[in-house]
């Protein structure tokens, strides 16, 4: 395979898309570009708010106790700037909107093209959903605090950093979770005057999407004993001596007793109790099998080459989830670069790559969220913990083709200038650009049009 081919196959399948002048600087390389973004210390950081999880958290608990008073005395003064209804719009739009602008524009401007689509796929595989008010405003915090600074660790310390994190605590209500016979089961109750009794609900996700897999042959008994190992991880509040919002361990819920999870057993041992058996559903065959094959289903196609797979599991294995490693492995493996593109991108995938041929960037979330609505990729708002599908048939139905295509026209009127369209099509395909296109391209009435089609070329719509 020649260096051009290899550069278009590294900017667009392990990439996000080129921006002008990138392949030239990367067909020097291909393998070593891709090799050079993997780093110890992580991810890059969107350009966000520097509010920490544990303000979002405390931000929004402030708001939930001035909507309780307003019900209680049934007042509400539309005047009042501190009133609850302006505030919930004021987190939704300057937390959990500036968050994912920021990170739609990191991606979009990014040299590191494979260190953020490799982040992204580790924030999806570990999904918090803005379900709710609160979990709106602490996914990007859940991203940047939990997710990129290890994304070339080690995985059962990502694992951890996302089972621990605030966001996931209160998206899969965790930190309600109570053991039976715990010492708090016999002094709370619950809104109905019973106690408060156990949540499987992270558990249940740690095992079926962040480790084993449904596969793994772990019964109901399992979930449940995992979640009494996992009582007591929940989140500071206003009684607590430090700041409202951060992980703690209550050892007075926590459930008492040995655990027996997949053929282990756990002594009582508090907080490290859950830990362990983290620990050893990190390490097993059958995580690295359902790791291995996600990522080649990301990277590569919807039904990946299994010599990738067991390639990919096989690294995972040996270096005991080494991530940094793992991701060298992809980008080295000869399955990885087959030249024929099957991966049809995302909603998100495709607008930012469209920013990236076009050199340009994203400037207000109101020209990217409702167009990603319209076309079912919602920001942060995946439909469940499974994240965000990667089959293509779930992303081009006509319906949103033409959707595509009507923004595509938009976009390009706006982006293109008094630029060759013809230019940006080698720009952002290199050798990828078959003759066809550049030819409907280069016939286009307008450079605008010529640019449309581009965007909407089954070339450009796959990776």
């Amino acid at each position: 395979m020649d260096r051009d081919l290899q550069a278009a196959i590294a900017v667009t399948r392990f990439g996000l898309g080129a921006r002008p002048g990138e392949l030239e600087t990367v067909k020097a390389d291909p393998q070593g570009w891709l090799t050079a973004q993997i780093r110890h210390d992580g991810a890059d950081q969107p350009q966000a708010s520097p509010a920490t999880a544990a303000q979002r958290y405390a931000e929004v608990r402030q708001y939930a106790q001035q909507r309780r008073e307003e019900r209680k005395d049934g007042t509400f003064d539309k005047g009042n700037r501190g009133d609850p209804v302006k505030m919930a719009a004021r987190l939704l739009r300057d937390d959990t909107g500036g968050d994912f602008l920021a990170r739609a524009q990191l991606a979009a401007t990014t040299d590191a093209g494979f260190r953020e689509r490799w982040t992204l796929f580790w924030c999806n595989h570990f999904t918090v959903s803005a379900t709710k008010l609160v979990t709106a405003t602490l996914v990007g915090p859940f991203e940047q605090e939990a997710i990129r600074p290890r994304v070339f660790g080690r995985f059962d310390n990502l694992l951890l950093a996302s089972s621990t994190h605030p966001a996931m605590l209160v998206y899969l209500d965790q930190a309600q979770s109570i053991g039976p016979h715990s010492r708090a089961a016999e002094r709370f109750g619950g809104g109905d005057g019973k106690p408060k009794g156990l949540n499987e609900n992270l558990a249940r996700e740690i095992m079926e999407l962040h480790t084993v897999g449904v596969d793994a042959g772990y019964t109901q008994a399992d979930v449940t004993e995992f979640a009494r190992a996992m009582t007591g991880y929940s989140i500071t509040g206003p009684r607590d001596a430090d700041q409202p919002g951060r992980f703690v361990f209550r050892q007075n819920a926590h459930e008492p007793g040995v655990r027996h999870v997949m053929g282990r057993s756990y002594t009582q041992d508090d907080g490290y109790q859950a830990w362990g058996v983290m620990q050893d559903l990190a390490a097993s065959p059958h995580t690295a099998r359902h790791i291995a094959t996600k990522l080649a289903v990301h990277f590569v196609a919807d039904e990946p080459p299994p010599a990738l797979v067991d390639r990919l599991q096989a690294s995972f294995l040996e270096t005991h989830g080494d991530l940094g490693v793992l991701a060298r492995t992809l980008v080295t493996a000869p399955e990885a670069w087959d030249p024929q593109p099957r991966k049809f991108k995302t909603p998100y995938e495709f607008m930012i790559s469209s920013w990236r041929a076009a050199g340009t960037t994203p400037q207000t979330l109101q020209g990217l969220a409702p167009v990603l609505n319209s076309m079912g990729q919602k920001a942060f708002s995946a439909p469940s913990p499974k994240g965000w599908s990667e089959e293509a048939a779930v992303w081009c139905a006509p319906d949103a083709i033409v959707k595509r295509m009507a923004w595509s026209e938009g976009f390009a009127a706006g982006a293109i200038g008094d630029r060759d369209p013809v230019q940006l099509a080698r720009d952002a395909l290199g050798a990828r650009l078959t003759p066809l296109v550049a030819q409907a391209v280069a016939r286009a009435e307008t450079r605008a049009e010529g640019l449309s089609i581009l965007l909407m070329s089954p070339e450009f719509q796959r990776r």
